[in-house]
């Protein structure tokens, strides 16, 4: 563990064999394992890479004009900051991309959605390159989405928004009813009015989609980081990707060995592959009748439901209408670098994970694996949560327990004192008493002292367990306990989940405002490659 401090902002570095959670395969990634060098285009975290990997970018001038044009379009309508169009006019004249992404979520989604953005810009800022942030609209898992986590004192509050939807529809394509107007009016009524609160209500209105919402947030959110927001539904998009479209059907069979090989091979070095791969598996889907179908092949015939397409007649199909056509997990970050001219991208242990997989894919269908940076991993400690640490004498890693075990732990941080040091004599003494025996057994035989350390380890076993009762005993009839023990879950572990993935980004800009995002970035740049423990502040 590492403590450091940035202005006035005291940082934590965890490393992650402290965070639950935590595969082995990104651990050793992350820490540059030569276990993992043959899954990846490079290690993560050397310096100046990017002077190097800038030179093998081929983009065509015409493409990079094109592709402009449209995020110039996006943008403007999703309202985005003068430093966005800046940066759109850098990538039209030969900047580099640095990509990142993710699902569009109810209000912004969870907290790593924002740590991906800022790593983005810290990252295009070192390399001279402009941040984008791909939207995922295409995708159509509407449950993962329309709900988000927003913790209110002792436990979360979850908002969820149903929406009238086709099975299997896009995301970008599903707009909000009435109840969205309803939702951010109880987000006001919990935090209060304010520019965030204005910002959330001017961007989640009736009419629009997950995706234009989310892109219009998060567009004035950023608005002085200049990160270039692109809608992958849209269908002039599709068409500049035609060729990545058909050229993954044309090699689906090849590709698809070479997955099935990849992730045998993945199994054989001990890890897990993150994105499951069948024998019929495509890397595409088709939009059909409105809603998002995969695209099967068997038998030298292809299948988008259980309409029967010979090869041919499905390539011309891709030439004809591209925009019917999708890249799923394993086909995106091509689609991203066909579109961009993209120095790399920015991901979280998931994404690392799958990026294992698509070297393979970018071997088959790209001159250049594009390497994968991790974004900033990070628990933010609020003044509350942290002036609650201090008084329990508690670390961050203290609450990566399950509920009752937390609970009995700030419990036992708050037993009288005269108890708390009868314990600790106790313990004292029989250590004491352990070692003077030790002596004396050794001289008369041996083979005692093993026994004499089995029986002391049984001894401070049941020590700790009378420790224990007496914790539960002062949680059951301390409700100041136990109401502090669940604001500290439910502030840095909810649901037994990092705080990053399970409470929504909108809260702590409700909090703490803009401000919040100069905090992370300063703190980032304190040069912890792990998991961050920031304590924020206040305004």
């Amino acid at each position: 563990m590492q403590i450091v401090e940035s202005q006035t902002l005291e940082t934590e570095c965890l490393p992650f064999s402290s965070i639950p959670h935590t595969t082995r395969l990104f651990d050793d990634y992350l820490h540059g394992s030569d276990r993992v060098k043959q899954f990846y285009a490079r290690p993560p975290l050397r310096q100046d890479w990017w002077a190097e990997e800038i030179k093998k970018i081929q983009y065509p001038a015409e493409r990079r004009k094109a592709v402009a044009a449209i995020l110039e379009r996006q943008n403007r309508e999703f309202g985005a900051g003068e430093k966005t169009f800046s940066n759109i006019q850098r990538l039209r004249d030969g900047a580099a991309a640095v990509v990142t992404g993710q699902q569009v979520g109810l209000f912004g989604g969870p907290m790593f959605c924002i740590l991906k953005a800022l790593t983005a810009v810290t990252m295009a800022d070192k390399a001279g390159a402009v941040p984008v942030f791909w939207l995922a609209t295409e995708d159509h898992d509407l449950e993962e989405i329309n709900t988000v986590n927003l913790p209110a004192g002792d436990h979360l509050q979850k908002f969820t928004v149903n929406v009238p939807h086709q099975e299997g529809a896009p995301v970008g394509t599903i707009a909000f009813t009435d109840e969205i107007t309803a939702a951010v009016a109880q987000v006001e009524a919990i935090f209060g009015k304010s520019e965030i609160s204005e910002l959330l209500a001017a961007s989640y209105q009736k009419g629009e989609t997950f995706g234009t919402a989310f892109a219009k947030f998060y567009a004035r959110i950023f608005s002085d980081l200049g990160i270039v927001f692109l809608n992958s539904l849209d269908a002039d998009l599709h068409h500049i990707a035609q060729p990545v479209f058909r050229a993954a059907l044309e090699k689906s069979e090849e590709i698809n060995h070479a997955l099935l090989t990849r992730n045998h091979e993945l199994e054989a070095a001990g890890y897990h592959a993150q994105v499951k791969v069948t024998p019929s598996h495509t890397l595409c889907f088709c939009f059909e009748d409105g809603a998002r179908i995969p695209v099967r092949h068997q038998d030298g015939e292809f299948f988008i439901g259980e309409r029967k397409l010979a090869a041919g007649e499905l390539l011309r199909e891709t030439e004809r209408c591209p925009e019917k056509f999708s890249a799923n997990v394993l086909l995106r970050p091509l689609i991203q670098d066909y579109l961009l001219p993209t120095l790399c991208y920015v991901g979280g242990p998931a994404e690392i994970a799958y990026f294992a997989q698509i070297e393979v894919v970018y071997r088959k269908l790209a001159g250049r694996v594009t390497p994968i940076i991790p974004r900033i991993f990070a628990t933010l400690i609020e003044p509350r949560a942290a002036k609650l640490l201090d008084r329990y004498q508690l670390s961050l890693t203290d609450m990566f327990n399950t509920p009752e075990k937390t609970r009995e732990l700030v419990a036992a941080r708050a037993l009288p004192d005269s108890i708390l040091k009868s314990f600790d004599s106790a313990a004292e003494h029989l250590e004491q008493a352990l070692a003077l025996l030790q002596g004396p057994l050794e001289k008369l035989d041996r083979t005692l002292v093993d026994a004499a350390e089995n029986a002391g380890s049984k001894m401070r076993y049941q020590l700790q367990g009378v420790r224990d009762k007496a914790a539960r005993a002062e949680a059951r009839k301390n409700t100041e306990v136990l109401r502090h023990a669940d604001e500290l879950i439910t502030a840095l572990y909810p649901n037994k989940e990092l705080q990053e993935r399970e409470v929504g980004a909108a809260y702590f800009l409700l909090k703490y405002g803009r401000g919040v995002l100069e905090q992370i970035k300063s703190a980032a740049r304190t040069g912890c490659g792990e998991h961050q423990a920031i304590r924020v502040q206040a305004s």
